[in-house]
């Protein structure tokens, strides 16, 4: 079978992580220093020691409605493959800062975070086992895994309790987070 150039795509892989492919039912295993992880591929790629190559050639037979959109499936495909490949050797952190009178954060412990937001209870959020949260103040959370997909999900969890106001500015913030805020009509 001749495969098309134009068809390939190369990703490089470090010399500190192994991989393991699996060609019969198409899993890669990633094992980096941190974490080992695996991915279940839906195109079919080309596997060296030093270099994956993906192409859009499906695994299976498709219909002419799924041929349409091959290329999106390669460059997810891909996107899946750089993702899992940086959390295994990398760690991902957050910072969350509560900006606003009375806006409060605590660790109690059993990976439970109490919050204060201003409402007439307070919010509790269960972390997942895999997550670290490190409250350094009162009103700054830092929060670290190994998963960039859960580290995100636990940041965008805890800031939809409390989304930024555009007039003040109050609520929960991404640390290097920038509001534009508005002007207040005059009567």
């Amino acid at each position: 079978m001749k495969i098309n150039q134009k068809s390939l795509n190369i990703i490089k892989i470090p010399s500190t992580i192994n991989i393991f492919y699996c060609p019969i039912k198409n899993i890669l295993i990633i094992k980096g220093h941190l974490a080992q992880k695996s991915l279940k591929l839906e195109t079919k790629i080309h596997f060296k020691k030093t270099e994956i190559k993906i192409t859009s050639i499906p695994l299976s037979k498709i219909s002419n409605n799924i041929k349409k959109k091959l290329k999106e499936r390669q460059r997810s495909a891909i996107a899946k493959i750089k993702q899992v490949l940086t959390d295994t050797y990398t760690t991902t952190y957050k910072r969350l800062n509560f900006k606003g009178v009375g806006y409060r954060a605590s660790y109690i412990g059993n990976n439970w975070l109490l919050m204060k937001l201003g409402y007439s209870h307070l919010v509790y959020y269960k972390t997942p086992a895999h997550l670290k949260i490190f409250c350094l103040k009162f009103t700054k959370i830092f929060l670290s895994g190994l998963c960039y997909k859960d580290v995100t999900c636990a940041a965008s969890w805890i800031r939809s309790k409390k989304v930024p106001e555009p007039y003040k500015g109050k609520g929960i913030l991404y640390a290097n987070e920038k509001i534009k805020l508005k002007t207040v009509k005059k009567t």
